[in-house]
């Protein structure tokens, strides 16, 4: 049986458009609705069956008993009123966005059942051409509830992701933003910052190190500017984190000191292997 009568996914990209079609193929929803700025995102979609109907206005969302918002940060937070017009107010609201503060925030006031969430998987490759209904099978999905979320919303969403095969993490949104800052948005500041430093003449020697180093500066770079700037304050500080640890390398290096050199990364050996 389905969980949702009428699904709408706002932003039909890697991952909107990932979560239409894996809504669609395990018919967790009756109709599954597109919504795109992009009319040949749609038709690509409709196309192959991974949506129902497709529309470049967020008008088409009315009727719908989950609306998920799957744009950028920025976007979303200008996007919540005019979807507060259409949806009503027994629709499930979630989005998917990479900072959670300032969207729980807004969102919550807002929408009485909205619960923020973050899946915690896709690809440095972008658009619904890249989009699949297994990115989520055994990935973490971070649920960002606010102070008055109700727990029934809350549950449905959770259902909802362990629907799409993601494992479920539930906490609050500032945890969230701080940890994130740490283990998804620095790394991508860092592989930005790499291979832009490298002089243009040099980058036809680099081979898979460099390339496994910086695949996410891959990344949609609007996106990912969006990213860091709503993340301001937590990104400040895991760049210093960062920053005073690389001073130790460079100040090992320049004084010869193997010893700390090489417990430094012994540290680091241990901590990636437990990673996996």
């Amino acid at each position: 049986m389905s969980m949702f009568n009428k699904a709408a996914i706002i932003g039909t990209g890697l991952i909107g458009g990932s979560m239409a079609i894996a809504i669609k193929k395990k018919r967790l929803a009756r109709e599954v609705i597109g919504i795109s700025r992009h009319k040949s995102t749609l038709l690509w979609a409709k196309k192959r069956h991974w949506i129902d109907k497709g529309s470049q206005d967020l008008s088409a969302i009315r009727g719908s008993d989950l609306v998920v918002l799957a744009a950028p940060v920025n976007t979303i937070l200008k996007q919540a009123d005019t979807v507060a017009r259409f949806a009503g107010k027994e629709c499930l609201i979630t989005d998917v966005g990479s900072s959670k503060k300032q969207i729980v925030n807004k969102l919550s006031a807002i929408f009485p059942n909205f619960v923020g969430g973050h899946p915690l998987a896709g690809s440095e490759k972008r658009g619904i051409v890249n989009a699949s209904e297994d990115i989520f099978k055994d990935y973490l999905c971070i649920l960002t509830p606010g102070d008055k979320t109700r727990a029934a919303a809350l549950n449905r969403i959770k259902r909802l992701w362990l629907g799409l095969g993601a494992r479920v993490a539930v906490m609050d949104a500032e945890k969230h933003d701080r940890i994130l800052s740490f283990v998804s948005h620095l790394p991508h500041a860092v592989a930005f910052s790499l291979i832009g430093i490298i002089p243009q003449e040099y980058i036809r020697f680099g081979a898979s190190g460099l390339k496994d180093t910086t695949r996410v500066a891959s990344s949609d770079h609007k996106l990912w500017s969006d990213i860091f700037l709503s993340n301001r304050k937590n990104m400040i500080s895991s760049m210093a984190a960062f920053e005073k640890n690389l001073r130790r390398i460079r100040s090992a290096i320049l004084n010869r000191d193997e010893k700390t050199l090489v417990a430094i990364l012994k540290k680091a050996n241990i901590k990636r292997e437990a990673l996996g």
